[in-house]
């Protein structure tokens, strides 16, 4: 198993995407603490790690805040006695389907603000444990709208704080090389399986006319997959992955190109 007698924290956990990763960190021999603002939501994944005989632990942990995050980051090496893997995936809150002329100072900041502050946070935090035992692998995510500028399509900051984190990453990874630590992040394209139950009535389009698009214009003719997220974030986070660092990893299945 790729991550045997690892330790690994998701931020966001209870989401599509934060889920998906945690549990294939489970299934490759992982420990994972599972955080989020609602246990509900954790509970559900944590009780599907452990039914396939994976083990996790939840934590209500709001990852906005710098205490919480230190707390908590705190309890679980305590526990554990070590961190491995750090991986933030909670919603930046992002405003779209609005010009940029039309969009308020607030809505455009918002994700920004909360992509940067949320992945520094959690990243410190992990590096600071990370950096004191000379190895560790910390994890940030970003869209496909970092690179995507299309007319028509109005994405506000989104994009704009994709691009952030991903400079954030490699700033990461040039501080924290020395001390054995490496920091990757992982751009997506949507996915369409992370949608479901998701209030769609203010998109541009139809969930399915989008995926088609998406298809279209991808060069593989294929969308992103959770379990491609899943499959790409364990790999990253291991051992096999240990010449990585300072990198964006393309999961957009073509439709951005680097």
């Amino acid at each position: 198993m790729l991550l045997e007698n690892k330790n690994a924290v998701i931020y966001g956990a209870g989401g599509a995407i934060g889920g998906a990763v945690a549990r294939a960190f489970a299934r490759e021999g992982a420990r994972v603490f599972l955080a989020g603002r609602t246990l509900a939501t954790l509970d559900r994944v944590a009780e599907e790690i452990s039914t396939v005989g994976g083990v996790a632990e939840t934590a209500q942990v709001d990852a906005l805040d710098e205490r919480t995050v230190e707390e908590h980051i705190g309890g679980v090496v305590e526990q554990a006695g070590n961190i491995d893997v750090s991986f933030n995936a909670i919603s930046i809150r992002d405003v779209q389907l609005i010009p940029l002329t039309e969009m308020s100072r607030e809505d455009f900041a918002s994700p920004i603000v909360t992509g940067t502050a949320t992945h520094f946070l959690t990243a410190r935090a992990a590096a600071r444990r990370m950096a004191e035992r000379g190895s560790g692998v910390i994890l940030t995510l970003s869209s496909s709208a970092v690179r995507a500028y299309v007319p028509g399509v109005y994405v506000g900051g989104f994009g704009i704080a994709g691009t952030a984190i991903e400079a954030l990453t490699k700033q990461l990874a040039a501080e924290l090389g020395p001390q054995g630590v490496r920091a990757v992040c992982l751009r997506l394209e949507g996915i369409p399986e992370s949608w479901e139950g998701i209030s769609t009535e203010y998109w541009s389009a139809p969930p399915a006319e989008i995926e088609a698009q998406m298809k279209a214009r991808s060069l593989l003719g294929r969308v992103t997959t959770l379990n491609d997220l899943g499959n790409a974030a364990a790999f990253l986070a291991s051992d096999l992955a240990g010449a990585t660092t300072g990198t964006v990893f393309n999961l957009t299945s073509g439709t951005v190109v680097d």
